[in-house]
């Protein structure tokens, strides 16, 4: 068994206001993220993502900025992370992103019309926050080369099955009665 795979198994539930939320490393930053498993999520994103004539790796602050950084350490694909802050640079773009426990403003900056680009994030599960993503980068002209999660929170609601994007996930998950259960262990490609 994996470690992305076995670290999801032993992964605590909680309960936020009838979300039941799992808290791991990679999607919560506690426990502590082993390198081990970051490499292995690494590969895997390697592996399955799409990565020829990717200009830039994009990522949402703040869960996908350790990620994306080692993704960019192992591939030279240099890095725009999407920030919760507007800056006022030149050719910044907004975006509002909505998911099943929180919305809030976000900020594009340093993708133009033209780039080629990977989206990178932790979890999806709502879909909001990629469906917001995706739509603004294709407002600015981007192309997507290619959509991943680590992991996909399957049995909720979900906008980007709703919407023309899709991604791509190393693992998919549910909670079942305060546990997680691994539905696909290969992810969506």
């Amino acid at each position: 068994m994996d470690q992305l795979q076995q670290s999801l198994l032993e992964a605590p539930i909680v309960e936020k206001e009838g979300y039941h939320y799992f808290v791991h490393p990679i999607s919560d930053g506690v426990p502590m993220l082993e390198p081990s498993l970051l490499r292995e999520i690494v590969i895997g994103i390697i592996r399955k993502a799409h990565l020829e004539d990717v200009d830039k790796i994009v990522t949402p602050a703040a869960m996908g900025i350790h990620i994306s950084t080692a993704v960019s350490l192992m591939t030279d694909i240099p890095l725009v992370v999407i920030r919760k802050r507007e800056y006022g640079l030149e050719g910044e773009t907004p975006l509002f992103q909505e998911t099943g426990y929180a919305e809030s403003q976000m900020f594009i900056n340093d993708v133009s019309a033209g780039d080629s680009v990977l989206v990178l994030d932790d979890v999806l599960s709502t879909g909001g926050t990629l469906t917001a993503i995706c739509d603004a980068l294709q407002e600015i002209g981007a192309t997507l080369t290619d959509v991943v999660a680590v992991i996909k929170k399957v049995g909720g609601e979900n906008e980007l099955a709703a919407s023309p994007h899709s991604a791509k996930t190393l693992i998919n998950v549910d909670v079942v009665d305060g546990e997680v259960v691994i539905v696909d262990p290969q992810g969506d490609d």
